[in-house]
């Protein structure tokens, strides 16, 4: 395994950006390839047999393209499938798990919110989860039908400002102190999100700590890239490439491209 060689990250769709853009903030250095599999998002709506076997699909492409981690950037894969992952292949992974422990451990309230997919918030990963933190209640709510919107762009439509208002009233009205997004497609909806609550109520994703992680993950791996330049930016997409395209800088170290896979 060579230091020079790409972080790889992949998910049901664009989503996994608000990941990667955090990994690059910090790592900037970093190659990097992301794999969005928009033509089979949304993950939350499929079996975990369905989640396995395209999270295996995805993480063989990555690693044919001599990726040195992979990061799972996707809270349903990884809630189905990681444990999978971790046992069949040898290189490290990184995982993205709602943001609960941070939320419980700050509420005043003794009750949080988690908006999540299905496959997330029915998974066993998830569930053991909250138990780890029964010093608070938490109050889940899938977001049904958000991926498909923000998958086509349409991030501040009265489809999806419907949906939310629908979404968060029931978890304002218990009382929440905290919202933890539990969807990698989720944090491009904060600042609306921000209208539709009150003031007090904290919003936290798994970004910032997960993009740490992993540098502390490649630090002691040794598998830090030495070298001074910016990174080559890597991006393959499995449907059309216009919204992926609005969400990042289209720079001169940046590949954006549409493939089949």
């Amino acid at each position: 395994m060579k230091n020079e060689n790409p972080i790889g990250f992949f998910d049901s769709g664009i989503g996994g950006i608000t990941i990667w853009k955090e990994f690059d903030k910090i790592l900037p250095h970093e190659n990097t390839i992301y794999l969005a599999d928009s033509r089979n998002a949304p993950y939350g709506q499929k079996t975990p047999e369905e989640i396995i076997f395209l999270s295996e699909k995805n993480t063989e492409y990555l690693l044919n393209r001599n990726s040195k981690m992979v990061v799972v950037a996707c809270n349903t894969a990884t809630t189905n499938a990681i444990d999978y992952l971790r046992e069949k292949y040898k290189v490290p992974f990184i995982g993205i798990e709602p943001a609960i422990k941070p939320a419980a451990l700050n509420s005043k309230t003794g009750k949080i919110g988690v908006l999540a997919t299905k496959g997330t918030l029915t998974s066993k990963l998830f569930h053991k989860a909250v138990k780890s933190y029964n010093n608070v209640e938490i109050i889940d709510q899938i977001g049904f039908g958000l991926v498909p919107l923000i998958e086509a762009g349409k991030i501040d439509s009265e489809e999806i400002k419907s949906l939310l208002k629908e979404y968060l009233s029931v978890m304002v009205q218990q009382d929440i102190d905290y919202l933890v997004l539990g969807c990698t497609h989720y944090p491009f909806l904060t600042d609306l999100i921000k209208t539709m609550i009150p003031d007090h109520i904290q919003i936290i994703d798994s970004g910032i700590p997960v993009a740490k992680h992993g540098k502390l993950l490649l630090e002691r791996c040794g598998l830090l890239n030495s070298q001074k330049t910016t990174g080559i930016k890597e991006f393959y997409i499995n449907a059309d490439e216009t919204v992926l395209k609005s969400l990042i800088s289209n720079k001169k170290n940046y590949i954006i491209q549409r493939m089949n896979f």
